[in-house]
């Protein structure tokens, strides 16, 4: 299934000239050109880049996960777990589309203390919060971290716009191992560890401080100010950082110099005008929409509803499973999901997908084999879905990383980095409508079994 995410459009230069891997087995290929091939993508990266990318991507998506692996916890199985979805996911969408206008303005050190403090109250609400409380109280904490989520990636997808291709792929596998570490965690704490859900979530509200390490400590600065000094970026100073470096870091909308070409630096003007501005945005919107919002927005809308809507009860008899419990399916469910997330966002250096639509329709067909499973069960063994759901995460960060790195090979360097965050709308659009389809999605396949006699989807309780 793998062979799904390898370029299969006739180019007109050779994979070595295009700068990907040869398809195996090729005339072209050999194990030493891959070899070759593997050092240039890291020999020329710098290291605390990649580092510092690699955490931003972390940190910023492992709570969303964390949220979303204890939705069942949270809410228990009277409550669709699409309600945890749409709390944890649509004020990330409101803010991707509207934040990518004005965010400029706000300094990336600023962004970055806000985005951890948010992040933090938000669980420590979720956390704290008492299993017979209300369950709004815990939403209200879920909303915080989804604001700072929304908004780290949009700043996050734009700052790789002066880091060049391999902060993306460092921010892509980043993301990915969010994950399945988030995923993987909770996991771990809760059911082999056996701590409590309140222990493990208010462990998690402590991660963001990695973010501050990351942005204030490890990433090099110079980047961010090739605008004054108008020359290309070829390596980081050697130097310690002063506290002229954490202030003076504001790129705004002026880049004299792009760092993902260097032989492509242009010099972008000020228009006065912020309402022409805006126009010129609300163009090059539109301009993304079909070859890279809408194949990102459909297979998120698949993926998402399955996650939410249809695993749920994708359940199997206790003594054929590895399971002692009914609860113990969904975030396992979610922990080969991110698995496959992580495997394909990580990819990106070395596989390629140029057909964005092609994983997408494959998302779609997973969709409709789950929900036909769920309504009337002929799949054998939860070890069939296990490998179903981990093929699902692998379409989904396929398509979510591929994306953004075709924007940075055709946008024009001036308006790359408003397409990355704009682009990035795409993926909340996607999980909003999926969470409403969710939530009436997953009480009516849990109706329909109950009614045809199976009615293990009713005996999970709020944890």
């Amino acid at each position: 299934m793998v062979a799904f995410f390898l370029q299969t459009s006739r180019m007109s230069r050779s994979p070595a000239s295009s700068g990907l891997l040869p398809m195996p087995g090729s005339p072209s290929s050999s194990w030493a050109l891959y070899r070759a091939r593997f050092a240039s993508i890291f020999q020329n990266a710098d290291t605390l880049v990649f580092i510092a990318f690699w955490l931003f991507g972390l940190i910023n998506n492992v709570l969303y996960v964390i949220i979303l692996s204890a939705a069942q916890d949270l809410v228990g199985s009277d409550v669709p777990k699409g309600l945890v979805l749409l709390a944890d996911v649509l004020p990330s969408f409101l803010t991707k589309l509207i934040a990518p206008y004005f965010i400029h303005k706000v300094p990336y050190w600023l962004r970055i203390i806000m985005f951890a403090a948010a992040s933090s109250i938000g669980m420590f609400m979720i956390a704290l919060t008492p299993p017979e409380k209300s369950v709004a109280v815990k939403m209200v904490g879920v909303i915080f971290a989804s604001l700072s989520s929304g908004a780290g990636e949009l700043s996050f997808l734009g700052l790789t716009h002066y880091y060049g291709h391999m902060s993306l792929a460092a921010w892509g596998s980043g993301t990915g191992g969010a994950g399945i570490i988030g995923a993987g965690l909770y996991v771990l704490f809760t059911d082999w560890i056996g701590l409590s859900v309140k222990n493990s979530l208010l462990a998690s509200a402590f991660l963001p401080v990695i973010m501050l390490i990351s942005f204030f400590i490890i990433l090099p600065r110079g980047p961010l100010r090739q605008d004054k000094r108008a020359k290309g970026y070829d390596t980081v100073p050697d130097r310690d950082l002063g506290q002229d470096d954490i202030e003076d870091d504001l790129p705004n909308i002026n880049v004299a110099s792009s760092l993902l070409s260097p032989a492509q630096a242009s010099t972008v003007k000020d228009d006065p005008d912020a309402l022409l501005k805006f126009r010129a945005n609300i163009r090059r919107a539109k301009s993304l929409f079909f070859p890279y919002m809408l194949p990102l927005l459909l297979v998120y809308v698949a993926e998402y509803t399955i996650n939410q809507g249809v695993s749920p009860t994708l359940l199997f008899p206790l003594e054929s499973t590895p399971f002692r419990e009914f609860r113990d399916f969904y975030p396992m469910y979610g922990f080969l999901y991110q698995l496959g997330v992580f495997i394909s966002r990580s990819s990106i250096a070395f596989i390629r997908i140029r057909h964005l639509y092609l994983p997408s329709f494959l998302q779609i067909g997973n969709l409709v084999l789950l929900t036909l499973h769920a309504l009337f069960p002929f799949i054998p063994s939860v070890y069939v879905v296990f490998v179903i759901i981990f093929w699902e995460g692998l379409l989904g960060g396929a398509v979510y990383v591929n994306t953004f790195a075709e924007i940075m090979e055709t946008v024009p360097p001036a308006e790359r980095e408003f397409s990355l965050g704009a682009t990035s709308v795409s993926d909340s659009g996607g999980i909003c409508i999926a969470g409403f389809i969710s939530m009436a999605m997953e009480v009516r396949l849990c109706n329909w079994q109950v009614q045809h006699g199976i009615d293990w989807c009713k005996k999970i309780q709020i944890s």
